[in-house]
């Protein structure tokens, strides 16, 4: 019986026989098993495939264990309500960026690729927090190999640019195969015919250096080489124009709600919500909490978006 592998399954196949480092081709192997269609003519190759992912994760594994110390640069530890993953050409202000937006402190250096490792910081929205994460400078020519794993693990990507620069077309063309490579598509887009497993992540874009800019006339030029990508903010990371605008951007486009829980007889703890995403259930709130409250949860009772106080 014919395989009959897919166009899709085929460039997941290609990426695979491309890729230069382990994630790569772990994700690579992952993808090409789930688009691998499933009957009798593809059970020795799905074993087979089961066999090299299995493989892959155990060589992982023992990279992990050797001397207790192994660091994967693709990979950031989220933490608070969601990750933003920051992408741009060099010089495009992603760094003093986060610096401007965060407590965390990268390098900022007129010279390129002044970031050499992705840098997560914390930003503060009313009561909770965000992360950012910086990372190395994508072009054309130069793309750490981690970073396709980067921008598809994060729940959002800011695309950073310097409506000034020359090189705004072929940064433009980076960033788009970045998320190809990522298998991630702009959520303002609409999904193609054949989606193969494309990730829909908010894209933001920040286009600095406004205080130079106060007219706008560079940054509606820059838009119309950038085109349609996601919402669309002029900041300054030296003046704080705009980033309170963008400051709200990161949190809303999350989708994420904040929950104030409060104890029998107390008052409710209003400076530490739970933040679920939205359209969480009180069960999901409850296995956030722990799961033993899940399952002895009989009831909850709810303030602010009930018919009554207490419903």
């Amino acid at each position: 019986m014919p395989a009959n592998l897919t166009p899709q399954y085929k460039e997941a196949e290609q990426r695979f026989r491309e890729a230069t480092g382990y994630d790569e081709k772990l994700a690579a192997l992952r993808e090409m098993l789930a688009l691998l269609p499933k009957h009798k003519g593809t059970e020795k190759l799905q074993a087979d495939l089961r066999r090299r992912v299995a493989k892959l994760e155990e060589e992982g594994a023992r990279r992990g264990h050797a001397g207790g110390h192994h660091h994967d640069p693709g990979r950031v530890e989220r933490e608070g309500a969601g990750q933003w993953t920051l992408i741009g050409p060099p010089n495009a202000g992603k760094s003093a960026l986060v610096r401007a937006l965060t407590h965390a402190h990268p390098e900022v250096a007129a010279y390129p690729f002044t970031t050499r490792a992705p840098l997560p910081g914390m930003m503060p929205f009313e009561d909770v927090q965000v992360q950012l994460v910086d990372t190395p400078a994508v072009t054309a020519e130069r793309c750490e190999s981690y970073m396709p794993n980067l921008v598809r693990a994060a729940d959002g990507i800011v695309f950073a640019a310097d409506p000034q620069a020359d090189d705004l077309a072929p940064s433009a063309r980076a960033f788009e195969a970045l998320l190809e490579r990522a298998r991630v598509r702009p959520a303002m887009r609409p999904p193609p015919a054949s989606p193969a497993l494309l990730i829909p992540h908010p894209v933001l874009v920040a286009l600095g250096k406004r205080d130079l800019d106060p007219d706008g006339t560079f940054a509606e030029l820059a838009l119309e080489v950038l085109g349609p990508i996601g919402p669309v903010f002029r900041v300054s990371a030296e003046t704080a124009e705009g980033l309170e605008e963008l400051r709200r951007a990161l949190f809303v486009e999350l989708g994420r709600i904040r929950i104030y829980s409060k104890e029998p007889g107390k008052k409710p703890d209003v400076e530490r919500p739970f933040v679920l995403a939205g359209g969480a259930t009180v069960h999901d709130l409850a296995l956030h909490v722990h799961k033993e409250v899940a399952e002895r949860l009989r009831f909850a009772r709810i303030w602010g978006s009930a018919k009554f106080e207490g419903q």
